[in-house]
């Protein structure tokens, strides 16, 4: 276990609330908080025994007024979430009182833990390896009970566990190799170069399998981003509603009333997606709705997939035309709206788009819009949200997959055109050291300061 200096923060969100617990780990977190807490049975904290809690009140140094009631946990390492001496302070939830507290562990000998990094120190302790630590901030950030799901089931090393044997797979080939360079002879290293290739297909094919899961994964993980547009007035705002269960937009009979982007989540099978309402696509003079009006544009170059909506009770005209041509290269859905008022809309016009993902609907009825939904999951999830297998959701461990599915193809070229096992072997290494990168064991120190830098404060 590595030597730091002891770390403090507030580990629950500020705010009114019950309770607030401030965390404190290394190895002088016990005499620190002992120096500003007086127990009410009298006692110190340095007899205090490990995965026990102690009543009593937090104390200011200077004055010796009481600041607040709390309990008092220890948690002694390496069995400690920081694999670290850790104590935590359970004071009463409120921004002045957590603020009050933490100020006195500070002013006791305690630093200012940066964003990150208790995790980071369970992590360095080698409690846990990089892609569990990733894990915890994908639960906190989960907007699904499957995202979270997903996140529980990496940071209890699932994913590592796959990484970690396909490692071993390429260090045991990395040592037949060198095993076979230290004994020349012709017909062996022949053998060792054709199973080394067939060892390596069977690698392969195992990255491919976990690269199959990373598109689906990176949606479990951010959500997929939805936006909606059309016209004004052909019921954008009603879907957005429709879909949420609730009036979240503005809905009028007045072209342009949605002047600005309107976000929100909904969870889809367990998949969160972000809808966005945009304002309605069209030439104006109103400054107002112009800017609007570039924001929608912006939002369907940002989106995964474009639900384009129509009027089905008009014909089409120029503007439906522009808006269609502008969305015929990504990801859509068209939905033929106001579908209770009558069509009249020539689905002949609209041949160049798919008309397997053209759908009737009515936003003020609900029509269609489990087909909508089953629509999206067809065009995401083949059809199907699975869940409780091993799935990559973080795009950092994807590139470390392709590096090292590219290193693997390198050596098996490197095999099949000059039978030189020993040059295999350096593409082999790379790989192995790729994969490596995905749990932490060879990732440069930089760039693991950069990944626990985006964790909240507190963890």
């Amino acid at each position: 276990m590595k030597e730091f200096d002891t770390i403090a923060a507030v580990s629950t969100v500020l705010g009114e609330g019950g309770i607030s617990i401030i965390r404190v780990s290394g190895d002088k977190c016990l005499g620190i908080v002992d120096s500003i807490f007086k127990a009410k049975n009298g006692k110190n904290l340095s007899d205090m025994k490990p995965y026990t809690m102690r009543y009593g009140h937090i104390i200011e140094k200077e004055t010796g007024d009481i600041l607040d009631e709390v309990l008092v946990s220890f948690m002694k390492g390496p069995r400690s979430f920081t694999a670290e001496d850790t104590v935590e302070i359970n004071c009463h939830g409120g921004v002045t009182p957590t603020k009050k507290v933490l100020q006195e562990v500070i002013k006791a000998g305690g630093r200012l833990a940066e964003p990150g990094e208790f995790t980071k120190r369970a992590f360095l302790n080698g409690r846990i390896d990089l892609s569990q630590a990733e894990a915890v901030i994908d639960i906190i950030r989960s907007k699904t009970e499957l995202s979270m799901k997903s996140a529980v089931l990496q940071s209890e090393g699932r994913v590592s566990k796959e990484i970690n044997s396909l490692r071993n797979k390429l260090l045991q080939i990395i040592a037949h190799i060198e095993a076979t360079v230290d004994f020349p002879e012709e017909d062996l290293e022949e053998i060792t170069g054709n199973e080394v290739k067939k060892d390596l297909m069977e690698i392969e094919k195992d990255i491919d399998r976990l690269l199959d899961t990373a598109d689906e994964g990176k949606i479990l993980r951010e959500g997929l981003n939805v936006v909606i547009v059309g016209k004004p007035n052909v019921g954008k705002s009603s879907l957005l509603n429709a879909l949420l269960m609730e009036k979240r937009a503005i809905v009028t009979e007045v072209p342009g009333t949605t002047r600005d982007v309107i976000e929100e989540y909904i969870n889809l099978d367990g998949v969160p997606i972000k809808i966005v309402d945009t304002a309605g696509i069209r030439e104006t003079e109103d400054i107002v709705e112009k800017i609007g009006v570039q924001k929608s544009k912006e939002k369907i170059n940002e989106s995964d997939l474009v639900i384009l909506m129509l009027d089905s009770s008009a014909e089409l005209d120029n503007e439906d035309y522009e808006i269609i041509d502008y969305i015929k290269d990504k990801k859509y859905i068209v939905l033929l709206n106001k579908r209770d008022l009558g069509c009249r809309i020539n689905t002949n016009q609209l041949k160049e788009l798919n008309s397997k993902y053209i759908i009737e609907t009515s936003a003020k009825t609900g029509e269609g819009i489990e087909k909508l939904k089953q629509c999206i999951k067809d065009l995401f999830f083949n059809g199907e949200v699975k869940s409780g297998d091993v799935i990559i959701t973080n795009t950092r461990h994807k590139e470390a997959l392709i590096r090292a599915k590219e290193s693997c193809k390198s050596a098996m070229d490197t095999l099949t055109n000059t039978l030189a096992i020993d040059l295999a072997s350096i593409d082999i290494r790379n790989a192995w050291l790729t994969l490596g990168e995905i749990t932490g064991e060879t990732l440069e120190e930089d760039i693991i300061d950069k990944i626990f830098s985006e964790f909240c404060l507190g963890k």
